[in-house]
């Protein structure tokens, strides 16, 4: 058996403990203790926001639109989130908080409890159905090149994957193969393959299981 290759070096912008990140945007930080109406507001215009997406597409998300969705002024929107790319970032932030607790502290097979194994097949496959539901706000909110693989919330799910991959195959290079693997879930090669190649999400996630069995000589098992 080969010995189990070294840690790859840490990126410019560590990520800390793999826990549930706080990803709200900086606006909030200044507002550690939102008042209640503040905390009601800003749900609702999330919810306004997650609405529009789910209706019309991410183009349609504008600081206008969502006012008017949410019947308040737009300066409460502005106030609020700053400009359209802090709306997005914040509601894609609402969903990233709940699907890392759902893995991080849900019940198995996704959270705890479950074998390696199955854990990383319901990974993946909540990873495809989440961003088949919200496909367009995760291509609109996509970091740059130079950012896309240290952005706090890829490091999260990266770790995790790599996590679950030491524990069921520790001799393998599980943080080269968490990316193998992670690049099955890319928002834009989801796209493709269901947008433009037409292929049903059932088709990505049975291959996302056949991939995970694969790499884990695990097929069949299960």
């Amino acid at each position: 058996m080969s010995a189990v290759p070294p840690p790859l070096p840490t990126p410019q912008e560590p990520v800390g403990h793999p826990e549930l990140l706080q990803l709200g945007s900086a606006l909030e930080a200044d507002e550690p203790c939102l008042r209640a109406d503040a905390a009601r507001n800003r749900a609702r215009l999330l919810e306004a926001a997650a609405r529009l997406v789910a209706e019309r597409g991410a183009d349609a998300v504008t600081m206008e639109a969502v006012a008017a969705e949410a019947c308040v002024g737009k300066g409460t929107v502005f106030r609020r989130f700053g400009d359209r790319t802090g709306l997005l970032t914040a509601l894609l932030d609402h969903s990233e908080k709940k699907f890392q607790a759902a893995f991080l502290t849900g019940p198995p097979p996704l959270g705890p409890g479950a074998p390696p194994v199955e854990r990383l097949r319901a990974f993946g496959r909540a990873s495809l159905r989440r961003s088949a539901d919200e496909l367009e706000l995760q291509l609109a909110a996509e970091p740059d090149a130079a950012r896309r693989f240290v952005a706090p919330p890829r490091r999260v799910l990266q770790h995790h994957v790599a996590m679950l991959l030491r524990q069921a195959v520790p001799e393998a290079d599980c943080e080269l193969l968490a990316h193998t693997l992670m690049g099955q879930l890319d928002p834009a090669l989801i796209h493709h393959l269901t947008t433009q190649c037409g292929l049903p999400l059932s088709r990505l996630e049975a291959a996302w299981t056949d991939l995970v069995d694969r790499v884990t000589r695990s097929a069949g098992t299960g």
